[in-house]
């Protein structure tokens, strides 16, 4: 029985706008606002003052500013969220983050350290994205 893709996921921004399916191969800086969605491979560098969603099997390397990322494949790199970081139970997290909210899933593999931004600091940073 073939397996059904994922149907776009709905974000407190909306439903995602983009979706980088499985088997697809990104490098560089990608930059964006509406909710996007990576399901195949990127590396580089990932910023936005939007919502970002790094969905299973994935398998992202890159420093990563967001306002929200959700996490449900593998990320190897450092993640600022102003917003927060949702990690599924999926997701697999090598290196820091840097969050005004976090929610972590049973299941979830992450070896990194992890800093709370206050949230009159992440207003602030959030004016710079």
């Amino acid at each position: 029985m073939a397996k059904k893709p994922l149907a776009p996921l709905i974000t407190e921004e909306g439903s995602v706008a983009t979706i980088f399916e499985k088997g697809t191969h990104f490098q560089g800086i990608l930059e964006f606002e509406r909710p996007l969605q990576i399901n195949g491979e990127f590396e580089g560098e990932i910023r936005s003052s939007g919502v970002l969603v790094i969905g299973e099997g994935a398998r992202v390397k890159a420093n990563i500013r967001c306002s929200t990322v959700i996490v449900g494949g593998t990320v190897i790199g450092n993640i600022e969220a102003l917003k927060r970081i949702e990690m599924l139970g999926t997701g697999k997290i090598v290196g820091n983050i840097r969050t005004a909210r976090l929610q972590i899933a049973e299941g979830v593999v992450f070896d990194g350290n992890c800093e709370m931004i206050d949230p009159q600091e992440a207003s602030s940073l959030k004016a710079a994205l």
